[in-house]
């Protein structure tokens, strides 16, 4: 058989079985979530803090409001700061306990 012939058909069942890729777009996957941020959030208005972090874009803490609204915060918010210090303190303390 002719090597040439032998090349196409392993490029074709190559191309025919291979499974089709399930990864998004490098556009996608790299932007930044927050593009603007909030200065003045009360904490009493907030449900639920979200950290993300993410290969080129700066530290992002989303707050998802009582109202079911996300809001982008400031990570450089002084309560935010001290909330991050205490969370930081506990989960030391909890691992020197262990």
């Amino acid at each position: 058989m002719d090597v040439k012939l032998l090349a196409v058909v392993a490029v074709l069942m190559v191309m025919i079985y291979a499974p089709p890729a399930q990864a998004k777009p490098i556009s996608l996957v790299e932007r930044c979530y927050c593009r603007s941020t909030v200065n003045t959030v009360p904490r009493n208005y907030i449900r639920e803090l979200r950290f993300i972090h993410t290969p080129n874009c700066p530290f992002q803490v989303i707050a998802k409001l009582k109202s079911n609204k996300e809001v982008c915060v400031n990570p450089e918010i002084r309560w935010l700061q001290q909330y991050l210090k205490n969370a930081l303190n506990k989960i030391k303390k909890t691992k020197q306990g262990n």
